[in-house]
């Protein structure tokens, strides 16, 4: 059965609170399916996941098109995926409905 109190999609809690409870350390097997669907995006490091997170949650378009021109944002494409996939790179993540955000974990 599924846990409603972990369900993004019915969570009432602050965008902050939300975005805390639903990121993580990931591998490539998790973000596959969220690739696949179009809905990874891919955070540069130089940026911080939560601040991207934020301006997606509160649909800041200003920013995150800002961050999508300058590269700090990508939609990935097969190229980065069989480059984590040979890596076995590993992510932060958080889900910010309907996308995931990705960012590699450096070493």
């Amino acid at each position: 059965m599924l846990n409603e109190q972990f369900s993004p999609a019915t969570d009432n809690s602050s965008n902050e609170d939300k975005l805390e409870k639903y990121s993580g350390e990931v591998d490539w097997t998790y973000l596959k399916p969220h690739f696949e669907a179009g809905s990874m995006i891919y955070v540069d490091p130089t940026l911080e996941l939560k601040s991207a997170g934020l301006a997606f949650a509160n649909d800041d378009q200003t920013q995150v098109k800002a961050w999508l021109k300058s590269g700090d944002l990508v939609q990935p494409c097969d190229l980065h995926a069989e480059h984590w996939i040979q890596t076995n790179t590993l992510f932060n993540a958080m889900i910010v409905r309907p996308f995931v955000l990705a960012q590699p974990l450096s070493d």
